[in-house]
């Protein structure tokens, strides 16, 4: 990996960045707005990729937001969870046999099927990479995608599957999760519906490091309004 300086971005999944003083063009594995992160000269973190009919020579897989490296890639949460359950890292999910990645259900193709001989389990994998004074919020734009996925999840609970949603929180100076209200209301209302039907809501933080990336501790859930949870945060600060 290389660091280069963050110029701008040209569209969802192109930036250009200036590498040792030479403009760029790279692969960004992210749609999302991420504003609070991709401002100009900002130091960020790149990765050379070989492949026949690639059209970028980089991939943008970090932000360095002061001294601290954020993943930006949506591709990590699913392979750090899937490592998790094979591996059986993760209590809620421990007990189970089978992995089926992306499977079908109803309109939506879901990140995870976990099985066993007693109860199948549907997984919503989402990146999250905005924190706001300690409290992580999903999403950054928003997502007609999520609010269908809680929704045909809620749907798959009322016929008998566990049904969760995971957020990985690609960073580590976070505290809570909570909806983002303010970007995305129908969101949070979906999301809220959901879990009061039961859809469980897990959130885990995750770290960066020059050679690997590690999912790291299990973050507290706050379905209270966004704005109420980051200022509930500030003031026990």
């Amino acid at each position: 990996m290389v660091t280069g300086v963050y110029t701008r971005r040209l569209n969802r999944f192109l930036t250009l960045v200036s590498l040792n003083g030479r403009a760029v063009l790279c692969f960004l594995p992210n749609p999302g707005r991420m504003e609070e992160l991709l401002v100009p000269r900002v130091k960020v973190v790149l990765r050379e990729a070989e492949g026949k009919h690639r059209k970028t020579r980089y991939e943008l897989l970090a932000v360095y937001q002061d001294d601290l490296l954020v993943s930006v890639d949506t591709r990590i949460p699913n392979r750090l969870l899937f490592e998790a359950f094979k591996e059986r890292r993760l209590d809620p999910f421990s007990h189970y046999d089978v992995i089926k990645p992306e499977y079908v259900y109803g309109q939506s193709r879901f990140d995870f099927l976990l099985r066993n001989n007693v109860e199948r389990c549907l997984i919503e994998a989402k990146s999250c990479t905005l924190v706001r004074r300690g409290v992580a919020l999903f999403p950054d734009a928003p997502t007609l995608r999520g609010r269908r996925h809680v929704s045909e999840l809620a749907r798959a609970r009322r016929e008998g599957y566990r049904a969760c949603v995971i957020f990985i929180i690609q960073r580590t100076d976070v505290d809570a999760f909570s909806p983002n209200d303010v970007t995305d209301p129908a969101f949070g209302a979906a999301l809220r519906k959901a879990s009061a039907e039961g859809v469980e809501l897990y959130a885990y933080s995750s770290e960066l490091t020059e050679n690997e990336v590690l999912l790291r501790k299990r973050i507290r859930i706050d379905l209270r309004d966004s704005e109420n949870a980051a200022n509930s945060r500030r003031h026990s600060t």
